[in-house]
């Protein structure tokens, strides 16, 4: 009997758990990181969770984490663009007031922003990043700005200055603001805290231009500024069956990793996602409401200029605070079994895809959000037992590919009702941070 001839393997028999790029020796061999996105800023009124950032720093050390991911908001704060008196006292509204009592976004994720205060941006900054110093925690910085951050303002000014910035030029505005920024961040004596620059997140999903169409030249430029700095932008979605797309040029693949699967049908299911849907809400979303939603005309929207500053629309903000999350849930976990499989292996897939064009590029990978998508606020689907075992087969698998730094989960932040899930963070986040192989 001979042996049979079955070819060559294109990928090794086992993953390769080393980094799949160099990281400066200063900064920790893996980040397990806590997405504090731009809640530092719209959620730090009295008795939110970033009333005292300092506070808010020693509770995420505690859960395990050892990186927050930010938005620095460089535009509002080192733009040079006349909006430095915003900087200093950026008057926090959330989505405002809504007619039927309360507040547009309340029981959504992320926008459920009261406000009603003024924050000094500039300065709560840097008391961020003095904060992480003393922890032992290291910054990404980045900028949702062209995404929404500048809807939770009550001043429309942020986002009218920055809107009128030509779509050509705007990842040049990005970069020189960054520069002027990390020139600050440098003078202070803390530009060892960062852990690498995006100039902005999901430029795939923001309202900008391809980041071939001047984003990598910028990159650039703000690198020959700063060298020591690692510079890259963050991709929502990565071309995961065709990486060789994109760019060049980044210094951190930091893709996002989202499994949407059974939730992607429930959102279809209920349209909850489009805007201008006549009809809305159907029939399907209808039955999953609260006893006490009130009609969709009823409800109004958000001021105009806030929904053209955010990726949201005015269905998603009317369905989000009016769900009843129980009914939600429920449907997702009566049908979640038809989907476990292809989300498990979308989650892997991906994680596999990126990690493998960092290692061909030489760069470290990091997986900044992730990992089933956009939920109502009090939703507990991702936070339960389906959620929580895709969390971890997403993290399981990062390391086992060297990937660098990595979500327990999008939500598992203090602005998120799975904060309190400590126990879970601890775990998971000391797999991370003890991996071998950084």
């Amino acid at each position: 009997m001979t042996e049979r001839y079955l070819g060559t393997p294109a990928m090794p028999s086992a993953p390769d758990g080393s980094l799949t790029g160099p990281v400066p020796e200063h900064l920790p061999s893996r980040l397990a990181v806590c997405l504090w996105d731009f809640s530092w800023y719209t959620r730090a009124g009295s008795g939110e969770p970033f009333e005292d950032v300092d506070r808010a720093m020693a509770e995420s050390v505690d859960r395990g984490f050892n990186a927050v991911r930010i938005c620095a908001a460089p535009l509002l704060v080192a733009g040079g663009l006349g909006l430095d008196d915003l900087a200093s006292g950026l008057p926090v509204e959330g989505l405002g007031a809504a007619p039927t009592g309360g507040f547009y976004g309340q029981r959504t994720r992320w926008y459920d922003a009261p406000g009603g205060y003024r924050l000094d941006v500039r300065a709560r900054l840097f008391e961020l990043l003095a904060s992480a110093r003393r922890h032992g925690v290291v910054v990404i910085l980045a900028s949702w700005e062209y995404q929404q951050s500048t809807s939770f303002a009550a001043d429309p000014r942020w986002f009218e200055t920055i809107d009128a910035v030509p779509l050509q030029r705007r990842y040049d505005v990005l970069a020189d603001a960054f520069g002027r920024l990390l020139d600050e961040i440098r003078v202070a004596g803390l530009v060892d805290v960062i852990a690498f620059t995006e100039v902005h997140n999901e430029v795939d999903f923001s309202i900008l231009p391809p980041l071939e169409g001047g984003g990598v030249a910028a990159i650039e430029r703000l690198r020959t500024r700063h060298p020591d700095q690692l510079v890259t932008a963050s991709y929502g979605k990565p071309p995961h069956l065709a990486m060789h797309r994109l760019p060049a040029g980044l210094d951190v693949a930091q893709f996002h990793v989202y499994s949407y699967g059974v939730l992607d049908a429930l959102q279809r299911r209920i349209d909850i996602r489009s805007e201008g849907t006549e009809g809305f809400p159907n029939h399907e979303l209808r039955a999953l409401l609260r006893a006490d939603a009130p009609a969709f005309g009823e409800y109004g929207r958000p001021e105009p200029w806030k929904l053209d500053a955010t990726v949201i629309t005015d269905q998603m903000v009317y369905g989000y605070d009016w769900i009843d999350a129980g009914r939600w849930d429920a449907w997702l976990d009566d049908h979640y079994d038809e989907y476990r499989e292809v989300m498990l292996r979308e989650i892997e897939s991906r994680v596999i895809a990126t990690a493998e064009w960092a290692r061909w590029r030489g760069i470290p990978a990091v997986v900044g959000e992730g990992w089933v998508g956009y939920t109502p606020r009090d939703g507990w689907f991702e936070e339960g037992t389906a959620g929580l075992a895709l969390a971890e087969h997403g993290i399981r698998t990062a390391l086992e590919h060297g990937v660098w730094g990595v979500v327990p989960g999008s939500n598992a932040a203090p602005h998120h009702p799975m904060w309190r899930e400590a126990d879970w963070m601890r775990r998971v986040n000391r797999t991370i941070t003890e991996a071998a192989g950084g």
